[in-house]
Parts: structure tokens; C-alpha cells; sequence
């Protein structure tokens, strides 16, 4: 491999992981029009396992945006990316695959009624693996489809 071909790796690899923190921040924002401009123009996102719907990234996005109303503090975390280019004789492909795990606490909202009895809502946690199916487009690397796999989740007390 030249030195060329190993220097665009490397910013490719760069430009993929930018692309998966930017999906984490813009569900913890709730920034739905930045979550589907992460994506292709034939994006899907699966997020069965967690109770969720499968579909567009436009679909997905406005079932995000009423879903996670429900909870106002997110921090998702996402780690242990591992990544896989498709090569083609050699040279890197304009399309990768990532595999992440992610761990995602948040506090959910306070029930009408002030149900608690310090006023907080119980935190909901949850954690499991991201499939990433990610491509070259003109307009940078994009998502052509997102699958979450939940492993486990609970809810604890505040």
C-alpha cells in the first residue's frame, strides 16, 4: 500500500467516526433535521429490537422526535467502533461497515402530577451494538442504514 492510499484510509477513517459521534449528539440534542442529513438519500434505520419502528431516515426520525420527548436527558455513548472498508483490489471501496456499542442512560421525563417524591424522574438505561452500513457520497461519507440490537435495559429510581 503507498503511502497515498494509506494517508486516505486514515481520513476516511476519520470522516467515519466524525459521522458516528455527530449521530450520537444529534439524538441526544434531538436535532432532527442534523440527524437525517447524516444519512444517504435511501437511508433506512432499524431500531425494532428497542421497541422502535424500521424505516427512511425521514420515518425514523419523526418517530425519534416524538419518542424521545419522553426523555429530556440522553447521553449516548458509543464505543468499541470497529471498522471494515470494502476493498477492491486493494484499494479502499467507497463504502465501509462499523460495528459500535453503545451505552445510552437518560433521566425520563417527571409524570404529570409530580408522581415522585423528590420531584425526579427514574433514569432509563439501555445498551447494546450499532450496525453501521456507511458510503462516499459528493457530499461526504452518509449512512445507508443504521440497525440497533439492544442486549439489555432497566429503569432505576432517582
Amino acid at each position: 500500500m503507498t503511502q497515498r492510499v494509506e494517508l486516505a484510509a486514515v481520513m476516511d477513517r476519520l470522516a467515519i467516526d466524525a459521522l458516528i459521534t455527530e449521530y450520537a449528539v444529534t439524538v441526544d440534542d434531538g436535532d432532527w433535521d442534523g440527524y437525517r442529513r447524516l444519512f444517504a438519500s435511501d437511508g433506512r434505520a432499524d431500531y425494532r429490537s428497542a421497541g422502535g419502528i424500521e424505516g427512511s431516515a425521514q420515518d425514523v426520525a419523526d418517530w425519534l422526535a416524538e419518542t424521545m420527548a419522553l426523555f429530556p436527558m440522553r447521553q449516548h455513548l458509543i464505543s468499541n467502533r470497529k471498522l471494515r472498508f470494502e476493498h477492491l483490489e486493494q484499494d479502499t471501496g467507497d463504502s465501509a461497515h462499523v460495528q459500535a456499542d453503545y451505552f445510552n442512560p437518560m433521566r425520563m421525563a417527571a409524570r404529570p402530577g409530580g408522581a415522585e417524591p423528590d420531584g425526579t424522574a427514574p433514569d432509563f438505561e439501555c445498551g447494546g451494538r450499532y450496525g453501521f452500513a456507511v458510503v462516499r457520497t459528493r457530499g461526504g461519507w452518509r449512512m445507508r442504514r443504521v440497525t440497533v440490537t439492544e442486549k439489555w435495559r432497566r429503569t432505576r429510581s432517582a
